[in-house]
Protein backbone atom coordinates (compact mmCIF):
# COMPACT_ATOMS: atom_id res chain seq x y z
CA UNK A 1 0.00 0.00 0.00
CA UNK A 2 2.65 2.23 0.92
CA UNK A 3 4.75 1.57 -2.66
CA UNK A 4 1.49 2.41 -4.24
CA UNK A 5 1.04 5.87 -2.54
CA UNK A 6 4.95 6.56 -2.94
CA UNK A 7 4.75 5.66 -6.96
CA UNK A 8 1.16 8.10 -7.63
CA UNK A 9 3.22 10.68 -5.22
CA UNK A 10 6.29 10.18 -7.69
CA UNK A 11 3.94 10.66 -10.83
CA UNK A 12 2.27 13.59 -9.54
CA UNK A 13 5.38 15.46 -8.46
CA UNK A 14 6.36 14.80 -12.52
CA UNK A 15 3.53 16.05 -13.86
CA UNK A 16 3.85 19.22 -11.69
CA UNK A 17 7.50 19.91 -12.64
CA UNK A 18 6.45 19.37 -16.29
CA UNK A 19 3.70 21.63 -16.38
CA UNK A 20 5.78 24.22 -14.41
CA UNK A 21 8.36 24.08 -16.41
CA UNK A 22 6.09 24.31 -19.74
CA UNK A 23 4.75 27.39 -17.84
CA UNK A 24 8.43 29.03 -17.80
CA UNK A 25 9.19 28.48 -20.96
CA UNK A 26 6.03 30.34 -22.06
CA UNK A 27 6.52 32.95 -19.72
CA UNK A 28 10.27 33.16 -20.87
CA UNK A 29 8.86 33.52 -24.92
CA UNK A 30 6.91 36.23 -23.75
CA UNK A 31 9.49 38.29 -21.70
CA UNK A 32 12.23 37.65 -24.48
CA UNK A 33 9.69 39.64 -26.90
CA UNK A 34 9.67 36.24 -28.96
CA UNK A 35 6.15 36.90 -30.92
CA UNK A 36 4.80 35.52 -33.80
CA UNK A 37 4.44 38.42 -36.86
CA UNK A 38 1.25 39.15 -38.49
CA UNK A 39 1.55 39.84 -42.12
CA UNK A 40 0.35 43.44 -43.42
CA UNK A 41 -1.78 42.89 -46.84
CA UNK A 42 -2.55 45.68 -49.46
CA UNK A 43 -3.99 44.26 -52.06
CA UNK A 44 -5.60 40.87 -52.60
CA UNK A 45 -8.00 39.15 -54.99
CA UNK A 46 -10.75 36.69 -55.53
CA UNK A 47 -9.34 32.42 -57.17
CA UNK A 48 -10.77 32.82 -60.41
CA UNK A 49 -11.48 28.94 -61.95
CA UNK A 50 -8.03 26.74 -62.10
CA UNK A 51 -5.98 29.38 -60.43
CA UNK A 52 -3.33 27.90 -58.57
CA UNK A 53 -0.59 29.40 -56.14
CA UNK A 54 2.06 29.30 -58.67
CA UNK A 55 -0.11 30.87 -60.84
CA UNK A 56 -1.64 33.85 -59.23
CA UNK A 57 1.78 34.45 -57.53
CA UNK A 58 3.54 34.67 -61.03
CA UNK A 59 0.69 36.80 -62.38
CA UNK A 60 1.12 39.42 -59.73
CA UNK A 61 5.47 38.73 -60.36
CA UNK A 62 6.14 37.84 -56.78
CA UNK A 63 8.11 34.69 -55.57
CA UNK A 64 6.42 32.01 -53.71
CA UNK A 65 8.44 32.47 -50.83
CA UNK A 66 7.16 36.18 -50.51
CA UNK A 67 3.50 34.43 -51.79
CA UNK A 68 3.70 32.19 -48.82
CA UNK A 69 4.55 34.93 -46.61
CA UNK A 70 1.55 36.91 -46.53
CA UNK A 71 -0.39 34.25 -47.39
CA UNK A 72 0.48 32.18 -44.31
CA UNK A 73 -2.70 30.20 -43.35
CA UNK A 74 -3.43 29.51 -47.06
CA UNK A 75 -3.86 25.60 -48.11
CA UNK A 76 -2.78 25.87 -51.97
CA UNK A 77 -4.46 22.56 -52.38
CA UNK A 78 -7.87 23.55 -51.85
CA UNK A 79 -8.27 26.68 -53.36
CA UNK A 80 -11.82 27.54 -54.13
CA UNK A 81 -13.36 29.97 -56.71
CA UNK A 82 -13.80 33.82 -54.69
CA UNK A 83 -11.23 32.58 -52.10
CA UNK A 84 -9.31 35.84 -51.06
CA UNK A 85 -6.06 36.09 -51.85
CA UNK A 86 -3.26 38.49 -50.62
CA UNK A 87 -1.00 39.82 -53.25
CA UNK A 88 0.48 42.84 -51.77
CA UNK A 89 2.11 43.30 -48.65
CA UNK A 90 4.36 42.88 -46.04
CA UNK A 91 5.42 39.77 -43.94
CA UNK A 92 6.97 41.58 -41.15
Amino acid sequence: MAKANNNRAISLNLVLMLSLLIFISMAESRILGAKKSTPQCDAVIGVESGDTCFDIAEKFQLTTEFFDSINPNLNCDALFVGQWVCVDGAAN
